[in-house]
Parts: structure tokens; C-alpha cells; sequence
């Protein structure tokens, strides 16, 4: 047998150049697109309203010569939002710190960790607070056949569904109660690709298209500037138990008009009020800071975000639930 043998000539070691690590991208989470933040110097406020109904009437009247106008108003009042702080920290004795491999990069790793949790709690909050009945005027329910005037056939049942026509009433009915027209729709990633295999969809682009669905060119068909898929993927289960993953945001979709920047008197039908508090004058809505603690003799890495997700305008959302089987 030759020697050294191929065993003998190399020791294992951790590869310098790769690693592996679930770090989901930020493109997965839709929250921020979905609900523009509204940066805010103080963790609770108020802001003024309008009153909807004074801009849509008619009252201009004929005048005659040395006649008075005919006049009105318009109503303002104000509401309230209160941010919410949620936090999270990863620690790392220093005794760990002083022993890593240089690959291992336990301060990157750390900081990525706690700005990731971060992400998810903002995602999933965003899809409790938004992403559900009974917080929109509108709410319509996948029903595997015969629906009522609140129901629709499940987009997955290809024979039957018409999606299409489905967002194109909702469309209709915020652009009758708002006089806007709705530029968002947002998909679970579930119904997304449900919708991707619509012959309804496949049917309206095979002549200018090269027959594949995407993101783009659904937007296109259902008549929207924006179409934004959620993606996001959580783990139920605690430490050290088998992971049970799922989507955060679930089989259901969202058609509304949201405004692409916060400006005065413009409507939206959500924002995300930011404290920028959280990150130490840096002005910023998500504060991320190591630092050492002493008495631990640990660094601690810790991520910090305070927000809250407000309602601004219900007539300008409406809901589909269980939109596939």
C-alpha cells in the first residue's frame, strides 16, 4: 500500500469559503410593500382626517347676477396610532468568541440571526393585522360550489373559478365607495401558484407570451401595479424539537389601494407607523447593536423595532379568504 496514504496527507477542517445557513431573503417578506412606512419621531401620535364623504358631493348650484354662492365644508378629525416594541437577542460568551474558527464569523452570524427574527415577527404581524377577515369593508370566502353573494369558487377548481372576474368586482366595488382604483393585490404563495396554472390566466396570454405565469404578467392581467407574493415561511415548533414549517400568510389574498408614498392628505388603505426611537438617533425603524455585558462577560447582539400596523381607510381593502382549496 502506498505512503502516505491519501488519509494521511490532509486533516478535515471547516471550509473557509462556504457555509450552511436557512437565512431567508428579504425579498420573501412583504410586509413593507404591502404597508408603507410612515417614519415617526415619537412612539404615539395622532394624525388628522378628512371626512370622505365631503369630497364626493355635488353641491355647486347656478348663480344668478348679485347673488350669493352656494358654500359648504368639509369635516376633520383625527385619529391615533401607538407603536408597539418588540425585541430580540442572541448572546455569546467570550469565551466562544475567543475560540471560533475565523469561518465561523459568530459576529455576523449573530447579527443576521437577530435581525432575521425581527423580520418574521414584522411579517407575521403584518398578516394578523391585515391579512384576515373582519378588518377590511369587503370580505369574500372560497366555497367549493354554489356561492353566495359574499362567497367565490375556490381559484383552484379550474372548471369552475373565475378569478379574473373575481378581482376585477372587487376593483369595481373600492373604486365606487373611494373613487380610487385599486393598485395592489397580494397572494399566499399557495394561491399564487394555483393562479399560475389558471386556464383562465394561460388563456389570455399564450398568443403574446411564451406561456409561463409570472409575477409580472399576472400583474398585468388582474389590471394592478403591484402584485406581491408572500412567501414568508415560519417554524411552529420550540428549540430542539423536529421543525413544523409552514406559510405565514396562508391560502388568501388581498386586493386594495395603497399609497406608494405617505404624503399629506392622500389616502391609503394601511400604513406602518416606524419609531425611529429604536435605534438611538441613528433615525432609522429597525435598531441592531452589540455590546458587551460585564457582569456576563457575554456580548450581547440584540435587534429592537417599534411599529404599528394601522388601518387607515377599510373601504379601501377587501379580503379574499380561503381563496383555494
Amino acid at each position: 500500500m502506498p505512503q502516505p496514504s491519501f488519509l494521511d496527507v490532509h486533516v478535515d477542517v471547516p471550509l473557509t469559503n462556504m457555509s450552511v445557513a436557512y437565512i431567508q431573503s428579504q425579498d420573501m417578506f412583504i410586509a413593507t410593500k404591502a404597508a408603507p412606512i410612515v417614519p415617526v419621531d415619537h412612539k404615539s401620535n395622532k394624525y388628522y382626517v378628512w371626512n370622505k364623504d365631503d369630497w364626493f358631493r355635488d353641491e355647486a348650484q347656478l348663480r344668478g347676477d348679485s347673488e350669493e354662492s352656494a358654500g359648504g365644508g368639509m369635516r376633520l378629525s383625527t385619529d391615533n396610532y401607538s407603536c408597539d416594541v418588540f425585541a430580540f437577542h442572541k448572546d455569546v460568551g467570550h469565551l466562544t468568541q475567543a475560540n471560533q474558527d475565523p469561518q465561523v464569523n459568530i459576529d455576523r452570524a449573530s447579527t443576521l440571526l437577530v435581525t432575521q427574527r425581527m423580520l418574521l415577527r414584522r411579517e407575521k404581524q403584518w398578516a394578523t393585522d391585515y391579512f384576515t377577515t373582519g378588518v377590511w369593508a369587503t370580505d369574500r370566502t372560497g366555497v367549493a360550489s354554489s356561492p353566495s353573494a359574499t362567497q367565490f369558487v375556490y381559484w383552484s377548481d379550474y372548471s369552475v373559478s373565475d378569478p379574473i372576474n373575481d378581482v376585477e368586482t372587487g376593483k369595481s366595488t373600492i373604486l365606487l365607495n373611494t373613487g380610487f382604483m385599486a393598485n395592489t393585490l397580494v397572494l399566499g404563495y399557495q394561491v399564487f401558484a394555483k393562479l399560475k396554472q389558471h386556464p383562465d390566466l394561460i388563456d389570455r396570454i399564450k398568443y403574446t407570451q411564451r406561456g409561463v405565469v409570472t409575477e409580472e404578467i399576472m400583474a398585468e392581467v388582474f389590471g394592478v401595479q403591484n402584485l406581491l407574493v408572500a412567501k414568508a415561511v415560519q417554524n411552529t415548533a420550540d428549540e430542539g424539537q423536529t421543525g413544523s414549517y409552514s406559510f405565514v400568510h396562508g391560502k388568501a389574498a388581498w386586493l386594495g389601494y395603497v399609497n406608494p408614498a405617505p404624503e399629506m392628505m392622500a389616502p391609503s388603505a394601511m400604513y406602518t407607523f416606524g419609531w425611529t426611537g429604536v435605534s438611538e438617533g441613528m433615525g432609522a425603524t429597525i435598531g441592531v447593536a452589540n455590546f458587551y455585558l460585564q457582569h456576563l462577560k457575554t456580548w450581547r447582539y440584540e435587534a429592537e423595532m417599534g411599529w404599528d400596523n394601522k388601518v387607515v381607510a377599510t373601504d379601501l381593502g377587501y379580503f379574499f379568504a380561503s381563496a383555494v382549496a
